[in-house]
């Protein structure tokens, strides 16, 4: 009896042991992550942040869309999407932060532009800082998988929602007419007036589409324009902010300009045009905006060189 109880134990203890092996492995522990800024700093994250301040509307925005919009506790004074945020305290601007007030919310993660004033004092106070600012494309997709890094958001699920960021936006190109892609744009971001060239994040969704930019990328950006040179172009379409509708119609020979007319001239009301400059998640929803202004005015012009035959021919 004793020796068959003897041969049973090490198998009883054997299985027991597999089992617990089989548990531990159940169990996902968390590491602390390593993410690289703006700067190519490295910023060690030990575990999930569960207070946030962020101080540039794309990042908030980046945020919320890896659902993690609850964790907020500071926000820019710009920051404004998703509806949810807008309750969120106030802690100034990126060219202004109050540092007091975001050291008073003890955050442990502060989000930042690389231009964001205050930054370096904010380390200096002992919080981590993550310096991020997308500029084009490229950027809008290393801010997202770095921002998801340094949340500790498991990478299948980041990569799920980036996927159909993509797609959307790749729908919105797919939606054009072909006679929307011969058009050429010009894309007033401020009534000064600044365009928006090939260069800017709003002129590559342009390229992206197969649309033309009256402003080249040489020239930077957002350059500042001549009124007199956007004649001179005669650009198809004109897209612009609100508050560039007033001041358009009082530049010298604009009126006889063709995108002046009609459904060729989108102008956008401010949430939209919020959308559009940002590089971030909402990307797709900014293409199909442009691309629904890009089919309209295509149409108005199909519209227009119909009656102009029909009139020839009476």
């Amino acid at each position: 009896m004793a020796e068959r109880w003897r041969t049973y134990f090490p198998k009883c203890c054997q299985t027991l042991a597999l089992a617990v092996a089989a548990l531990m492995a159940s169990f996902q522990p968390v590491w602390a992550v390593t993410v690289l800024d703006d700067r190519q700093q490295s910023l060690n994250i030990p575990k999930a942040p569960q207070r946030i301040v962020s101080l540039l509307p794309s990042l908030t925005e980046t945020v919320c869309a890896l659902q993690q919009c609850q964790k907020l506790v500071g926000l820019d004074r710009y920051s404004n999407w998703p509806e949810s945020v807008k309750t969120v305290q106030r802690v100034g601007g990126g060219l202004d932060p109050s540092i007091e007030s975001i050291v008073a919310l003890k955050p442990d993660l502060v989000l930042a532009a690389g231009s964001t004033r205050g930054a370096d004092r904010l380390q200096s106070l002992g919080l981590k800082v993550l310096r991020l600012e997308p500029r084009n494309h490229a950027d809008a997709e290393r801010v997202w998988r770095t921002v998801a890094q340094a949340l500790h958001v498991p990478a299948a699920d980041s990569d799920k929602v980036w996927q159909d960021i993509q797609q959307g936006v790749q729908a919105a190109v797919a939606s054009l007419s072909p006679a929307a892609r011969q058009q050429r744009v010009y894309f007033e971001v401020s009534p000064a007036p600044y365009g928006a060239s090939e260069s800017s994040f709003m002129g590559e969704t342009l390229k992206h589409m197969g649309v033309g930019n009256i402003l080249p990328a040489s020239m930077g950006p957002f350059p500042q324009v001549n009124p007199e040179w956007v004649v001179q172009a005669r650009p198809d379409v004109i897209m612009a902010g609100d508050s560039s509708r007033a001041s358009m119609a009082q530049r010298p020979g604009w009126g006889r300009l063709r995108a002046m007319q009609g459904d060729r001239l989108c102008i956008f009301k401010p949430d939209e045009s919020d959308m559009l400059v940002r590089a971030g998640p909402r990307m797709a929803e900014g293409a199909r905006l442009m691309a629904g202004c890009l089919n309209r005015a295509a149409a108005q012009g199909d519209l227009a060189a119909n009656q102009a035959a029909s009139g020839a021919l009476r």
